[in-house]
């Protein structure tokens, strides 16, 4: 269950920089743990149907150079309000990307994190 701001949200996805070796990271993760990947262009690879789906993203315009914790939400924009009213600061407003739309955030600790509203909600 996800929730728009309330206790139904929840991480469920962490994206990784990947970029300087994309295809040498997804072979790793595919070898290691037998993670099985889509990918969505040359630079982007995500897995699938897990509790937690992790996304490598080689893209330099789009990737931060640590892990990106993505809180799932079903309404965006009640999340990226709670997530002002909180005290947090807006660092890419609210985009789209195949499957959903998004935003990242800074936490009052300095940790970036994103939320994402699935194009299904």
């Amino acid at each position: 269950m996800t929730g728009g701001t309330g206790p139904g949200a929840r991480i469920d996805y962490v994206e990784l920089p990947t970029l300087t070796a994309h295809e040498l990271t997804r072979a790793f993760y595919a070898k290691a743990f037998g993670w099985e990947f889509t990918d969505y262009g040359p630079d982007y690879s995500a897995t699938a149907g897990g509790t937690v789906d992790v996304g490598l993203n080689g893209t330099p315009e789009d990737s931060i150079s640590a892990p990106l914790p993505i809180v799932r939400v079903t309404d965006l924009e009640a999340a990226q309000d709670a997530v002002l009213k909180a005290g947090g600061v807006i660092a890419r407003p609210i985009f789209a990307f195949p499957g959903g739309r998004r935003f990242h955030f800074i936490d009052p600790s300095g940790s970036e994190l994103a939320a994402w509203q699935s194009a299904e909600e």
